[in-house]
């Protein structure tokens, strides 16, 4: 792939990759083959916290590097944590960073640049999640591109509705990637076969509820990484749920059948119980990464939820548990993070209905891939039958392209799976 970016015949060449598969190593590996090849490049990525991960790593690989910092002049553009880089120059004006071998920025931001020349090269992350309106507001910024991103994520957000045109091949609100490709079918495509972040116990759930047609595997085997805890469990279906998702990596705690609001106090709670017991219980992880056993902090450990107002509750909780460094934010958030334990809120438990927004699969994708060791998802009793009483009523849109598999699938066979793995709250 990185052959066909540097010495390819074509324009583009797309990547795709699962979770955790090495997506970010291989923009920061490209980005300074590139740079050391003579070709300085720009590197667009789609949010300021995506764009400082980026300058972090580049300069952390290669402390020599220069790299560009481009942000906007509002108040604290970008994250302190940079200026412990000699190397990275910051800057809100393209003029200020010219000559520098590699600059990166979000979209929305080099989209009001007008350089005298073009990069020659320029390097496109999360390309899934761009819209195709913002890769065309860039798209005379740049003569060859590299596109890397995870095609099950979530879509690109959109504040406005853009059903008017859905199935046309000018839709702003489709994916980058699935715009360059419906126009330019003949580009080069590849994949990353391996989830380093994912283990053996959670790839292949993850692989055939949302890759059907690109497979993946874990870069590990089962026994490499191990959960384990020091406290003795007290017998409670919160010490049983996290025993049983040490064991398999996997579990369920079920609460009793209801309809409820949003935020539903009872769920809240049992979300940050978990979360309490989990850090007083002393978890320690087992895994390739090191040769001693690390103890489980509440900075490896993250709460996902479907909307805000759920997540602002959990934190609620977690503070009147004195629960202090946990990472509670929503699947749009979460995207492209990674932890050792996550705790899920599944999106439609509780709920009288199953929206097109509850039933995104790449919202769901997004909950149940950013673990190295266990996710405990917490959820209500009868949402299969929910499922069941709502199926799919979305009108089909000739020429629009339909995402694989879609969500009612894709929630079937994710609580088919943690069925065998629930414990029931009472």
């Amino acid at each position: 792939m990185l052959a066909d970016t540097l010495h390819g015949a074509y324009k583009g060449v797309v990547v795709d990759s699962p979770p955790g598969a090495g997506k970010s190593t291989l923009v920061v590996r490209a980005a300074r083959e590139l740079a050391a090849a003579g070709h300085p490049l720009m590197v667009i990525a789609q949010t300021n916290a995506q764009v400082d991960d980026l300058v972090d790593r580049l300069a952390s690989a290669d402390p020599e590097l220069p790299v560009g910092r481009l942000h906007s002049s509002e108040p604290k553009p970008y994250d302190p944590a940079l200026d412990r880089h000699p190397s990275v120059r910051k800057s809100a004006k393209p003029a200020d960073l010219a000559g520098l071998d590699i600059v990166v920025s979000t979209a929305a931001k080099w989209a009001w640049v007008k350089p005298e020349e073009p990069w020659r090269h320029a390097i496109v992350d999360e390309a899934y999640q761009m819209r195709s309106d913002a890769l065309l507001a860039v798209a005379g910024l740049f003569e060859r591109a590299l596109f890397v991103g995870d095609p099950g994520q979530l879509d690109p957000f959109s504040q406005v509705g853009a059903e008017q045109w859905a199935g046309f091949s000018h839709d702003p609100s489709a994916s980058a990637v699935d715009t360059l490709l419906s126009h330019n079918p003949e580009l080069p495509q590849h994949r990353l076969p391996v989830s380093w972040r994912l283990p053996a116990s959670a790839a292949p759930l993850v692989s055939d509820a949302f890759y059907p047609y690109t497979p993946f595997r874990s870069g590990t085997g089962h026994g490499d990484r191990r959960l384990a805890f020091t406290a003795r469990p007290d017998g409670s279906p919160v010490d049983r749920v996290l025993d049983e998702a040490a064991g398999s990596g996997w579990g369920l705690l079920e609460l009793p059948a209801a309809r409820t609001p949003r935020t539903d106090p009872e769920a809240v709670s049992a979300v940050a119980q978990v979360v309490r017991r989990m850090l007083d219980r002393e978890g320690v992880a087992h895994s390739e990464r090191a040769e001693e056993p690390v103890a489980l902090s509440a900075g490896r450990i993250a709460v996902g939820t479907a909307h805000r107002d759920q997540a602002a509750a959990v934190r609620a909780a977690l503070a009147y548990m004195d629960v202090e460094g946990v990472t509670v934010d929503t699947a749009n958030r979460l995207q492209g993070r990674e932890f050792d334990v996550t705790v899920v809120l599944h999106p439609l438990s509780g709920r009288p209905d199953a929206t097109e927004f509850h039933l995104e699969t790449g919202r769901l994708c997004v909950l149940t891939s950013r673990h190295r060791h266990a996710c405990v998802v917490v959820c209500r009793a009868g949402v299969p039958e929910l499922l069941d009483d709502h199926p799919a009523t979305e009108p089909v849109r000739l020429g629009a392209t339909l995402k694989a598999p879609d969500g009612w699938e894709a929630h079937q066979a994710v609580l088919a799976h943690l069925a065998a793995h629930a414990v029931p709250s009472r």
